[in-house]
């Protein structure tokens, strides 16, 4: 006998103007409003390969979690796609809302304390619309990827505030938008109007879609700002499948450089795989993209700290290398 399903027409959706905005486009930075106490050598390292690698033509990665859009360092990322020094965005589905609802109405994130209390939380009318454009997408053409079907509909829509949105520009830029969601995770997934199969399937062909730009990681760079789990593990998958197919025509993927940006306080010797004793073993960004899948030829960077400041110190240090490269 199959278990029920919940009924979702029982839902009652409000609008996105009734709910109170945890953050506004106050947050965003202008690229004239950092000035960076210090410049780690770590990112002096990642800043002159991703020039190496845009002279290479080699895959320039930038994999994020959801926190990097409410971070306000949107115009960061989008003059680093404008200048070719990244030429792939990934993201999980909580970063595809906050850049949509930013886009939407220049405002984003609820308190999850307050309205979980009265069974709110998520249940946002406007924010849904995500659903609408992944529904239609699918029909129109089921090898479609979400990443770009939404970057489409914002930067062709009517989005007042589409000038802050990082799909909308990587939309302008050509640059390929992966979107990897976990089904349940996202406030998106409690509407009536969203459809396993059309979600499932935008998804997995974002998958497939980086799996491709992963062939082409081979003297390029791969970022990781904020994701635990999401980055990590779609990253190791992708990369054993793209070696997989290098191996078999005589090739190698083997000498690009990670980077990752977080929280977590790693040792100096975080090169050095941490035992399976201690809590650091399970923080996947250290095993996976420090040290595994690059022992034999890459190069693996940690800087800890928070998004405000890691991504404009990027910045920072990729306009001094870039005074560099034009002197030569």
């Amino acid at each position: 006998m199959a278990s029920p399903l919940f009924d979702r027409s029982s839902l009652k959706i409000k609008n996105l103007c009734e709910r109170h905005h945890d953050l506004d486009l106050s947050v965003v930075l202008d690229l004239e409003d950092f000035v960076p106490s210090k410049v780690r050598e770590e990112m002096s390292s990642v800043a002159r390969n991703m020039f190496f690698a845009r002279e290479r033509g080699s895959s320039i990665i930038l994999m994020m979690g959801g926190h990097v859009i409410r971070a306000g360092v949107q115009k960061f990322i989008m003059d680093l796609m404008s200048r070719g020094l990244i030429n792939c965005l990934v993201m999980n589905g909580a970063g595809v809302i906050h850049d949509f609802e930013f886009a939407m109405i220049g405002a984003t994130t609820e308190s999850v304390a307050r309205y979980i209390k009265t069974g709110e939380f998520g249940l946002w009318k406007e924010t849904a619309q995500l659903n609408d454009i992944i529904n239609q997408a699918y029909i129109k053409d089921t090898s479609s990827g979400m990443g770009e079907s939404v970057a489409e509909a914002i930067e062709t829509g009517d989005f007042e505030y589409k000038n802050n949105s990082i799909l909308a520009a990587a939309w302008r830029e050509k640059v390929p938008v992966t979107v990897h969601v976990g089904v349940g995770y996202d406030i998106i997934h409690e509407h009536p109007n969203c459809d396993g199969a059309a979600l499932g399937a935008l998804s997995y062909n974002d998958f497939l879609k980086f799996v491709a730009v992963v062939q082409n990681l081979e003297g390029g760079v791969l970022m990781n700002f904020g994701s635990a789990v999401m980055a990590p593990e779609v990253y190791l998958k992708a990369l054993s499948m793209a070696r997989n197919v290098a191996h078999q025509k005589g090739n190698e993927i083997r000498s690009f450089s990670t980077l990752i940006c977080d929280l977590y306080d790693l040792p100096a010797a975080y090169r050095e795989e941490s035992p399976k004793e201690m809590p650091g073993y399970y923080f996947r960004p250290w095993k996976t993209m420090l040290v595994r899948t690059v022992s034999e030829g890459g190069e693996g960077y940690y800087v800890q700290g928070d998004h405000r400041q890691t991504i404009p110190e990027l910045w920072v240090e990729v306009n001094r290398m870039e005074k560099e490269f034009l002197k030569k």
